[in-house]
């Protein structure tokens, strides 16, 4: 299944949902494309990856790539819902050291709802 990625404005916040594959070329370029899109239009950002279904090394080397474009504009960016194999390729390569990993989209949002919340302390 070829990657489909819609991207939602929920709040202040852009949620890249992703339904597909990962995978090196079309996949990875479609997912870099729309994502740096959305860079430049907000500053927060999560990957709902709950409809993926598989990721090889390109599609990590992007969410890698990704991660640094975030940093790189002062842009908050989450992943979340990843399934076992994607969550244990995170893991494995350390990339949840560098990337803010939730296991819900819910538990993303929450994250930036009490960022906020803490930023008012």
């Amino acid at each position: 299944m070829k990657l489909s990625v819609e991207a939602q404005n929920q709040g202040d916040v852009i949620i890249v949902h992703c339904q597909g594959r990962i995978v090196y070329r079309d996949e990875a370029a479609t997912l870099s494309r729309v994502v740096g899109e959305v860079l430049h239009r907000g500053s927060k950002l999560v990957l709902d990856l709950t409809g993926v279904t598989s990721m090889d090394s390109a599609g990590i080397g992007e969410l890698a790539l990704l991660q640094t474009w975030a940093q790189e504009r002062n842009a908050d960016l989450k992943c979340a819902g990843a399934n076992e194999l994607v969550r244990t390729l995170l893991d494995l390569t350390n990339l949840d050291s560098v990337m803010e990993v939730h296991a819900t989209l819910d538990g993303a949002l929450e994250s930036f709802r009490q960022e906020h919340i803490c930023a008012d302390c």
